[in-house]
């Protein structure tokens, strides 16, 4: 299961960084809106998939309440699954 949640907080947070680094600019700056319907639903699937797999994992697990909630903040700021998956899923999957 972390390994599975682990991954989808990677691929949230690539698909987070892409639809504001790549496809908002296209559409608003360059009238160009397909990307950005395209990597929104792509980023929709993986941000619901995300909150899921978080829920799932806090259970399973047994996580405090301030870390689920740190969990679920995470997904709504750039880079915080990143810096999650780095400073507190690591070194759940190393021990």
């Amino acid at each position: 299961m972390l390994k599975i949640f682990r991954l989808s907080a990677i691929l949230e947070g690539i698909s987070y960084l892409l639809l504001f680094s790549l496809s908002m600019p296209l559409k608003y700056w360059a009238n160009i809106s397909e990307p950005n319907i395209y990597i929104g639903y792509v980023h929709g699937f993986l941000f619901i998939a995300y909150m899921l797999l978080a829920v799932i994992f806090s259970v399973e697990r047994k996580i405090a309440p301030k870390k689920i909630i740190m969990l679920v903040l995470a997904s709504l700021l750039p880079f915080g699954t990143f810096y999650m998956d780095q400073n507190y899923l690591k070194p759940l999957s190393a021990s």
